[in-house]
């Protein structure tokens, strides 16, 4: 059995700029893992509290040193001498330490932080890949896979310049296509929507979550554009290429309506259901995130009800990766998808719950990457041990969500040199 010999954190930056926290374990072999927590911009108000230093002289306030120090000095020492496969029972350790229900005195950022590394460790000490052993561990899917991607190539809302109000607007391959082919996909669209961008003059600077943020006056020319750009590539729009949406309603969501450029006056939830189904008619929208403000609860149900069964409803600031809040939709049957933050909740243990709890339900799992990366590929492995439907990583652009997608083509292989060992024996090859 091996066991811990030393958890050590330390502050680094996010694809931001912004502090957020890392984490080293070492164990009594030798072996070592490291890991890193993102941070979000645009966050749900039910969500895990992040910890910061609100130290204005230092990192505009953002620094995360107390996070740090926590885990150096409360947590770290609880771990020495236990075996890091034991996950479940540190994470509730993580949870009685802090006290809290929304992580506010320890900061999820550095639960998180803390859970992860043991996560990594444990696949260590069983001498197993991360995603590997997340499938063994906790047995969420019987076969692994790739899961489809949803790529975000224009950024808008607080993402981008704040000329377009939808937070995200999504290229998505049709889900009958492997993952090289997906990818393949992704990289010819985003290098197309240069082209055309550059067409017309556009800006085309990128935004928060890696995606084109150009000037553009309002988001019907985002749809149109992305249509003109999928016609130029080697596939079929609404056959091969569908689009999706990150609305992030809540951020222009002011006096109980909904504030949109591409209209002179701000919309009731009625008119902005109805945009909805425009736009579903228009643009064969198979993807709509956080379509309402969290507590407008009724327009959501109206939505699932009526175009749900050919949709993918996500819920993230509604549902904040948490069980209470995802089985209260369940139960009012307000959306079919739940998008996966950890750091939204604080520890693995309870991230996988959730899963758990929407797999019950037949939901779909989307598992997210948040707009302040690291070049920590924690994410994908994740991903595929839990046997997620949808990863969202970002589009194929900057080195945070590179490092996503570049861990995701390593594991493909791998598991196609499994495969084939699987059907001749003779044939296997080492892996390199």
């Amino acid at each position: 059995m091996s066991t811990i010999k030393y958890v050590y954190a330390r502050e680094i930056l996010d694809s931001r700029g912004i502090p957020t926290v890392e984490c080293s374990i070492w164990l009594d072999t030798g072996q070592a893992v490291t890991t890193s927590v993102p941070s979000g911009t645009s966050k749900g108000k039910y969500e895990a509290v992040e910890l910061r230093d609100n130290d204005v002289t230092r990192m505009l306030g953002q620094g995360a040193l107390t996070a740090v120090n926590n885990i150096n000095t409360i947590i770290g020492p609880q771990l020495i001498g236990k075996d890091p496969v034991q996950q479940n029972e540190h994470d509730q350790l993580l949870i009685t330490l802090d006290g809290t229900t929304n992580k506010s005195r320890l900061g999820a950022n550095a639960t998180l932080a803390v859970s992860q590394a043991i996560l990594k460790a444990g696949a260590a000490a069983s001498n197993l890949n991360l995603y590997q052993y997340v499938q063994q561990l906790y047995r969420l899917s019987s076969n692994l896979n790739i899961p489809s991607c949803v790529y975000a190539v224009i950024n808008g809302g607080k993402h981008g310049t704040g000329n377009l109000d939808i937070q995200e607007f999504h290229l998505i391959p049709a889900t009958n296509l492997n993952f090289v082919t997906s990818l393949n996909m992704a990289v010819t669209f985003f290098h197309k929507l240069d082209e055309v961008l550059a067409s017309k003059g556009a800006i085309r600077s990128t935004g928060i979550g890696g995606g084109y943020a150009p000037n553009l006056y309002n988001n019907i020319d985002a749809f149109e554009i992305l249509v003109e750009t999928a016609k130029m590539t080697p596939y079929t729009f609404a056959q091969d290429i569908f689009l999706g949406v990150d609305v992030a309603a809540s951020e222009f969501f002011r006096n109980n309506k909904y504030e949109l450029k591409d209209r002179t006056e701000a919309l009731s939830s009625e008119e902005m259901l109805e945009y909805y189904f425009k736009m579903k008619k228009l643009y064969h929208l198979m993807y709509i995130e956080d379509p309402f403000h969290e507590d407008d609860t009724d327009s959501w149900q109206k939505l699932t009800q009526q175009i749900g069964e050919s949709t993918s409803i996500v819920g993230d600031s509604l549902l904040v990766t948490n069980k209470n809040r995802l089985m209260k939709a369940v139960s009012d049957k307000l959306c079919n998808s739940i998008l996966i933050k950890p750091n939204q909740v604080g520890t693995i243990m309870e991230t996988i719950q959730v899963i758990q709890a929407a797999r019950a339900n037949k939901w779909q799992v989307i598992i997210s990457h948040r707009s302040g990366e690291t070049t920590d590929d924690f994410i994908a492995d994740f991903a595929v041990g839990v046997g997620a439907d949808y990863v969202k990583f970002g589009p194929p652009n900057r080195g945070e969500r590179i490092a996503k997608y570049n861990r995701l083509l390593s594991i493909n292989q791998e598991l196609q040199q499994a495969q084939t060992t699987q059907i001749n024996p003779n044939n296997a090859q080492p892996t390199i």
